[in-house]
């Protein structure tokens, strides 16, 4: 059974930096598209980041881009979201979610089949 589980979250101050990890458990991520999406309390779910295992590309919503890095572990079968420069903006509960078998980064949600439960990031003073 595929499971996915998040870790790393918690409270930093405006300019620091957080490390979410996303566990995979009964499926290995390779030839899948890991998404990291958030919600912030009163706000719809965004896209944050994505990175496709079949064919290596990454892809980073607009707010993010240069502060936010996605990245895989083979050996580990996870996927880490490296998150620095934050900013009281990026407050919000993080999710990450696979597509089996997709191809190619994208931020359609109904195509990610699995989500892990989140995690809560809060930047504040």
């Amino acid at each position: 059974q595929l499971q996915l589980v998040e870790s790393g979250g918690g409270l930093v101050q405006p300019g620091g930096s957080l490390r979410l990890s996303c566990a995979a458990s009964g499926f290995t991520l390779d030839y899948a598209v890991i998404g990291w999406f958030r919600q912030a309390p009163g706000k719809e779910r965004e896209g944050v980041s994505c990175i496709s295992s079949s064919d290596g590309t990454t892809y980073y919503a607009h707010s993010v881009k240069g502060r936010f890095t996605t990245s895989r572990d083979r050996a580990k079968n996870t996927v880490d979201l490296q998150m620095n420069s934050l900013k009281p903006e990026d407050t919000a509960v993080y999710y990450c979610a696979i597509e089996q078998s997709g191809y190619g980064c994208h931020f359609i949600s109904k195509r990610f089949g699995s989500w892990g439960p989140g995690t809560q990031v809060t930047v504040s003073s």
